[in-house]
Parts: C-alpha cells; sequence; structure tokens
C-alpha cells in the first residue's frame, strides 16, 4: 500500500521511515531526493479521512497548519490518504517556554475562532454544540463497555457516580467553535522559540471550548505556572479564556475515563503505559 501511495502521489523517494506518537491513523515521512520532507498520512478509518480533509479546507488561512499538497480518497483496500507539507520543527514538549506557551495560547485561541458560520460547507465534521451536554454524555458511555472490562467493580461503579455528579455542575458551553479534541504537545509543532503550527485532525468537531483545555494543561501548562500564565495571556489577546479551574476537574475525569476505553479497544499490551497514566489520573479524580 506504502509504495502504491507513493506512486499515487508521483514521488521520487530517497528514504521513507515511520512517524512514531500517531495513535489514530499510519504516517510516514517521505524524504525526496530534491531534498524537500514530506509526509503520507493514512486515517484510521474514513469518518476520520473525511473529517480530515474538511478541516484542511476550513482551517486553511486561518490557522497555522501543514499545506495539503494533494490526497487520494482511497478504494476498496485503502480508506484514503492525504500528502502533507512538513511543518518545521518538532513537536512541542515539556521543556517549552512562556514564549512558546503565549503562543500556543494564540494557536488555540485562533482555532476556537473558527465556527460554522466562517462560509464554508460542512458535512462530515459534526456541529455537536446545541446537544452538547448529549454529546459529552454519548462519548463517556460509548467508552464505558469497555472500560467495565478494565477497571475492577467498585471503582467502576464510582467513576459512573462521579460523572452523573459532575456533569450537572458544568458551566454553559462556548461556541459553537472549531475544537481539535486532541490538543496535545505532539500535535503541536515548534521551531526553536516559535510555534510553527498544530497538526491531526481526525477527531475534530464544532463544539464547546471547554474539552479542547485538558490535554495541553495535563501534558504542559500544568508544569509550570509561568507556562499556563502566558498561555493565558496569549490565548485571551485572541479571545477570553473561560476559568479553567471550572471546568479542568470534570473533563480531566472523563478523559481519564474514556482514554481507559480506548486502551482497551485498541490493545492493553499495546498501549500499557497511556493505560497506567490514566489509571492514575481516574483513581486520584474519583
Amino acid at each position: 500500500m506504502l509504495n502504491r501511495l507513493v506512486n499515487q502521489f508521483g514521488l521520487k523517494v530517497r528514504s521513507i521511515d515511520d512517524v512514531e506518537d500517531s495513535h489514530s491513523s499510519t504516517v510516514y515521512k517521505c524524504d525526496l531526493l530534491n531534498g524537500e520532507t514530506v509526509y503520507i498520512k493514512i486515517p484510521y478509518t474514513k469518518i476520520k479521512f473525511q473529517r480530515e480533509l474538511e478541516a484542511y479546507k476550513i482551517l486553511k488561512g486561518n490557522v497555522a497548519i501543514p499545506k495539503m499538497l494533494d490526497y487520494w480518497e482511497g478504494d476498496e483496500d485503502c480508506i484514503g490518504a492525504f500528502l502533507l507539507s512538513k511543518l518545521q520543527g518538532k513537536p512541542l514538549t515539556s521543556q517549552g517556554s512562556p514564549k512558546l506557551a503565549f503562543q500556543v495560547g494564540v494557536l488555540h485561541a485562533s482555532m476556537h475562532n473558527v465556527n460554522p458560520t466562517n462560509g464554508q460547507e460542512v458535512e462530515w465534521i459534526q456541529n455537536e454544540y446545541s446537544n452538547w451536554p448529549n454529546f459529552v454524555e454519548r462519548q463517556f458511555y460509548s467508552f464505558a463497555e469497555d472500560v467495565k472490562e478494565v477497571l475492577d467493580e467498585r471503582l467502576y461503579k464510582q467513576a459512573i457516580k462521579k460523572f452523573e455528579e459532575m456533569k450537572n455542575q458544568l458551566p454553559s458551553p462556548d461556541g459553537p467553535s472549531f475544537i481539535h479534541m486532541d490538543f496535545r504537545p505532539a500535535n503541536i509543532i515548534v521551531d526553536g522559540d516559535q510555534v510553527s503550527g498544530v497538526i491531526d485532525f481526525e477527531s475534530v468537531r464544532f463544539g464547546s471550548t471547554e474539552i479542547d483545555f485538558t490535554k495541553i494543561n495535563r501534558d504542559f501548562l500544568s508544569l509550570d505556572r509561568s507556562l499556563y500564565n502566558a498561555y493565558k495571556d496569549g490565548y485571551n489577546s485572541i479571545r477570553p479564556l473561560k476559568s479553567l479551574e471550572d471546568i479542568l476537574p470534570f473533563y480531566q475525569f472523563t478523559d481519564a475515563f474514556n482514554s481507559i476505553g480506548w486502551c482497551k479497544r485498541r490493545g492493553i499490551k499495546e498501549n500499557a503505559m497511556f493505560l497506567k497514566e490514566n489509571l492514575t489520573i481516574l483513581k486520584r479524580l474519583c
């Protein structure tokens, strides 16, 4: 299939390498004979392909993203693939500076400023805003059967009770906004002290911004108060930031729960470390 895609996109390749930390798709880094680097991305499902295709069209000119050089809609053997330009740099790490955190805030807010009325026709990116509480509940219970097979009975029942108690305490949704649903350091590319852009749009929706802060806070902002303060200043320079203290506990809890279900679906052994991290978070928040 990889050889087919190389031919499909007309690439003259010097070398090809797998890209790590790509959980919901297969991604290859292709160094070309002319010295350029491009990426071939094969999403996990057809709906993820369609969402990502629409996202590139919607975000173009509004948010810093890779350039979609070409795409193939697939056949009976492949659900489709993208040919993407390289964003200069590497994924954001925990060693990022407040200067970077400020730019991450600007980037995130710029994405949240994109809404369903921005003029693009949308077919595959669902607008969940009008029924946001139902969307959150559907997501939670869609993973519940998987989670039930991982947790002991006491912790599982405790988690269900906790969800039912916390969901009624949420503030009014903020949106409708374009939400990434996986906004974390691995999907934010930085070059030195500059943010190059954001990648990976397979799970995007239109909905409430509040769900989008959990992972960037968990993996980056919570490590240093100066990072959070700089991010907040950057975000507020584009649009008002909600009080994260009011929403993070609930979304940290549901993200950990849903991630445990994701690990069960994708393989306990293959995702053992990620499972352990989320079990720790869930036990702490329950």
